[in-house]
């Protein structure tokens, strides 16, 4: 941490980048630590290739994450947050490579230590829990902004701090969050709280696509982009989705089949699907998702495939073999 500490001194124009598809944790984090880094009076881009989910558009900033990281040169330092790999980013993976210091801070064990430096901590709760603790080595007052961003990471990759990785030192750092300003009650209200009607339209039609294994331990989603357009949705509304297949009664295994827009690929059979995985706790999805080349954790997961529809369950479904 020390040596991280030592290039964010000396840095000058600072880009902050999460995965695409950000989650809660992921936007968290970027705010969190890009606010505490203008307080040293550095310039920063806050970047996400993707759309960002509605739930998240209360906390201070979001609206400062731009869908593209302007002229790559003039950055001398890139942070990466909430990525196992660089590809997670996006398209610009390549262009921030070459940025000449790349820091990597996360918390997923399947972490492949990308960059000139790393932050990588696999028993933290989320990695809003690891911007915290550098935030917490700047000796710098931690604003109401910043906090609000580092309780709702936390909050939301503990799910509500109901998940295996809620931990004594989750719940320390949110209640210092919430000492410095954090409503609680404003955070849940519109992270769970709050939906819209063309999201319940697409929930309707995901729930129909619901199918089990034969022991009833493995469930499976599958949205297309077909059912996207039909409910008037898009890709940030997908956040939290994969949960509803969780909770059904006896399922150990979650996945969310998403059928990505680029479809086909020249020597691919079939279409291109991202696939999150879900446990509850008893199986460890990030070995599944490894199998496919992806990663994750031991209870949240996912990877990218291409193939046919039937294929892909039929393979999915018979990784349910011996869960019970």
């Amino acid at each position: 941490m020390e040596q991280i500490l030592d290039q964010l001194i000396k840095s000058k124009q600072v880009l902050l980048v999460s995965h695409i598809n950000p989650d809660g944790d992921a936007i968290g984090a970027m705010l969190g630590l890009g606010l505490a880094l203008e307080t040293m009076k550095k310039k920063v881009q806050f970047f996400n290739q993707s759309p960002l989910p509605a739930v998240y558009q209360f906390l201070p900033s979001i609206h400062r994450i731009k869908r593209d990281p302007g002229d790559i040169k003039t950055y001398d330092t890139a942070i990466v947050l909430d990525c196992s790999d660089l590809q997670r980013i996006g398209d610009f993976s390549e262009a921030v490579s070459k940025i000449p210091s790349v820091i990597n801070i996360d918390h997923h064990v399947t972490n492949t230590r990308f960059g000139n430096y790393q932050l990588i901590d696999a028993k933290a709760s989320a990695t809003a829990e690891i911007v915290y603790k550098l935030i917490s080595k700047m000796e710098i007052q931690i604003t109401m902004a910043m906090a609000y961003s580092i309780y709702t990471g936390i909050m939301a990759d503990t799910g509500s701090f109901r998940f295996s990785n809620t931990t004594p030192e989750a719940f320390r750092i949110s209640h210092e969050m919430v000492l410095a300003g954090a409503d609680p009650h404003t955070v849940a209200h519109h992270v769970y709280e709050t939906i819209s009607l063309n999201r319940i339209k697409l929930l309707t039609m995901l729930f129909d696509t619901i199918e089990l294994s034969e022991d009833g331990a493995f469930s499976i989603m599958t949205l297309t982009q077909n059912m996207l357009s039909a409910s008037g949705t898009e890709i940030a509304d997908l956040n939290g989705l994969i949960n509803y297949a969780k909770r059904i009664e006896n399922v150990k295994v979650a996945a969310l089949l998403y059928e990505r827009r680029n479809g086909k690929k020249p020597g691919h059979t079939g279409s291109h699907y991202h696939v999150s995985l879900r446990s509850d706790g008893s199986v460890n999805v990030s070995n599944i998702a490894a199998s496919f080349g992806g990663g994750g954790h031991i209870s949240a997961a996912g990877f990218e495939v291409y193939a046919t529809l039937p294929e892909l369950k039929k393979r999915l479904f018979s990784l349910s073999i011996g869960l019970r």
